[in-house]
């Protein structure tokens, strides 16, 4: 395989494992905030009384996993190497996690419930995992972020040589006085 090649597959890996881990996190938590039971409650003579409950009121942890599987799915472009490798296991538990909110709302008695937003959540579970069991195994060895987003080290600079408005105040009223800018050395 050319290196041509084979970089082009490591950047559609991650772009793969990205969409699933975003496509997984989302479909998971649209699907928690949807009506998943409704209660009537008898209130006498007058008609019964409704009350809708999301997925999100019974399964609060869901929709906040759901919320970290779509910020690790940004994540996984800004990392690299063991942190990315990392990242997918945690991505993969977070998954798994989702998926098991889903099959649980799946195998809950509620109450006039309907039983296709559990199962979305349980497959958008399962994608997110699948996005990060991707990123776990393959993540190491997908591009990064350019340099231009790296952290430069400054070079040392002697103390003679910085600004006088970082030597300090004194030395740049000195250097206002002689006629010269103390924001530059």
């Amino acid at each position: 395989m050319s290196a041509r090649s084979a970089a082009q597959r490591s950047r559609r890996e991650l772009t793969y494992a990205v969409l699933l881990c975003l496509a997984g996190a989302g479909l998971a938590l649209w699907a928690v905030t949807r009506t998943w039971s409704v209660e009537l409650t008898a209130r006498g003579p007058l008609p019964a009384a409704r009350h809708a409950r999301t997925g999100a009121d019974l399964l609060p942890w869901v929709s906040a996993l759901a919320l970290v599987g779509l910020a690790g799915g940004g994540a996984v472009l800004a990392t690299r190497g063991r942190v990315r490798r990392l990242l997918g296991g945690l991505l993969t538990l977070v998954g798994l996690a989702v998926a098991a909110g889903g099959g649980y709302g799946l195998t809950a008695a509620l109450a006039g419930a309907g039983r296709q937003w559990p199962a979305l959540v349980l497959v958008g579970g399962l994608i997110a995992a699948g996005g990060g069991v991707l990123t776990g195994l393959r993540g190491d060895g997908w591009p990064a972020m350019g340099a231009r987003y790296e952290r430069r080290a400054r070079p040392s600079v002697r103390a003679d040589e910085r600004p006088a408005v970082e030597r300090g105040t004194r030395d740049a009223w000195e250097a206002l006085d002689r006629g010269e800018d103390p924001t530059v050395s």
